[in-house]
């Protein structure tokens, strides 16, 4: 499993998936040891090829070896080990991790790390990415109330995940370990949605009103769309763009479970689509969750800091920029604009919403901190720029502007 993942071909969750149908026979204990145990390899890559570089027989079962010792009982994988590989496993366990170079400490490729070190608290930043998340569902507002769905969590078998509620986001609800969530009858019923928590804030800063015409521009799998209709009460008109129909047609039946019928799945061309030229200056609000290199969320997805390299990030900036033109068009006056990214980097955050300001006088920055903060009342940011990170929230690392479209003048 873990020499599939390791060629980089496909995202590590994707080859994950096929590993597992392509293995029917192994139960649901033994897959997700493995997948554990090769999310830890992939989350501390560098580290580990640098131990492997030591030992016997072949440097891949070394990997393995160092990835299972993260998820296995040390008496049971001894039983599967040679006597100098223990000795060896012993050795690698006893460095000190804090004299290693930080790049190879934390396993981040250097150019990472050179961008990572501009910001603050950049050490905290990094071994937080290195932790593994945690599970956030939310409840869905159009239909339950989170007291009533956290009362039945915890009086059901899912009492053993231990269901809290999130500190920031009123909808969200934190669970330990990994249930299997799609199978629970709150999440048939369309009641509760997975969702990290600095998603469901991302979401707040929409700020939705009942009735108004909205635009969520990069819907994927549809996260957003779907709390943000429900805070609509299912009115207005919500539209659900993506270049992606697969993507859209996945999403479709999260939209059938939520109950809402504002909902409006739209494919577009990504340039000069005509259904987006028809909705232009019509949309109050639009979001738009540009594709980005991911950075902020390391904690699910380690491979990204091995699939991502500088000249990819190139080829993403050009992409948000043209995604923010073409969807500020859209904007009515006295709308606003919502640029956000699960992306960490300046580059990618706010170096582009400066740019858009300076090439667009017609927007304004808005306080994005105090929209956030009206919604969710325990969250204490300064402004303009919303900023979520692992080792100070406890989410994924999130990034948001809110820009409004000036009225015109009379």
């Amino acid at each position: 499993m873990l020499g599939e993942a390791l060629q980089w071909e496909y995202p590590a969750d994707a080859v994950l998936s096929h590993w597992f149908r392509a293995h029917p026979k192994l139960g649901m204990r033994d897959r997700g040891e493995v997948a554990e145990a090769v999310f830890d390899v992939l989350r501390h890559l560098r580290r580990y090829r640098q131990y492997a570089e030591s030992g016997f027989g072949p440097a891949a079962r070394r990997l393995a070896v160092l990835g299972l010792a993260s998820v296995l009982e040390r008496t049971v994988l001894d039983a599967g080990l040679e006597e100098n590989e223990r000795q060896w496993l012993d050795h690698v366990l006893s460095i000190d991790t804090g004299s290693l170079p930080r790049p190879i400490r934390h396993s981040v490729p250097d150019w990472l790390d050179e961008r990572l070190s501009t910001l603050e608290d950049s050490d905290s930043l990094i071994a937080a990415l290195n932790q593994p998340a945690s599970l956030d569902i939310r409840v869905n507002p159009f239909k339950a109330e989170r007291d009533d769905i956290l009362a039945q969590l915890r009086e059901g078998p899912a009492a053993r995940y231990d269901p809290q509620p999130t500190l920031y986001s009123p909808w969200g609800i934190r669970l330990k370990g990994r249930p299997a969530i799609n199978r629970w009858p709150q999440f048939e019923k369309g009641l509760i949605e997975v969702q990290d928590e600095g998603s469901q804030i991302l979401s707040a800063l929409v700020a939705p009103k009942r009735g108004e015409m909205i635009i969520d521009y990069c819907a994927g799998a549809g996260g957003k769309t779907l709390l943000i209709g429900a805070l609509m009460r299912s009115t207005g008109r919500l539209y659900a763009f993506d270049v992606s129909a697969a993507r859209l047609a996945r999403a479709k039946p999260r939209f059938a479970r939520s109950g809402l019928s504002n909902i409006v799945p739209v494919v577009i061309d990504p340039d000069n689509d005509q259904r987006v030229k028809r909705l232009r200056g019509k949309a109050h609000r639009v979001l738009v969750d540009a594709p980005c290199s991911g950075l902020g969320t390391l904690r699910r997805n380690p491979d990204l800091k091995w699939r991502q390299h500088p000249g990819s990030l190139d080829t993403l900036r050009d992409t948000q920029t043209s995604i923010l033109r073409q969807a500020a068009a859209c904007v009515a006056p006295g709308g606003k604009l919502i640029y956000a990214t699960c992306s960490i980097l300046p580059e990618e955050n706010e170096v582009q919403v400066e740019r858009f300001l300076k090439e667009n006088p017609g927007f304004i920055q808005l306080d994005a901190c105090k929209i956030a903060t009206d919604r969710c009342k325990k969250l204490t940011l300064e402004g303009p720029f919303l900023r979520m990170r692992p080792d100070l929230h406890g989410t994924d690392g999130f990034f948001a502007a809110v820009l409004e479209r000036l009225p015109l003048q009379p």
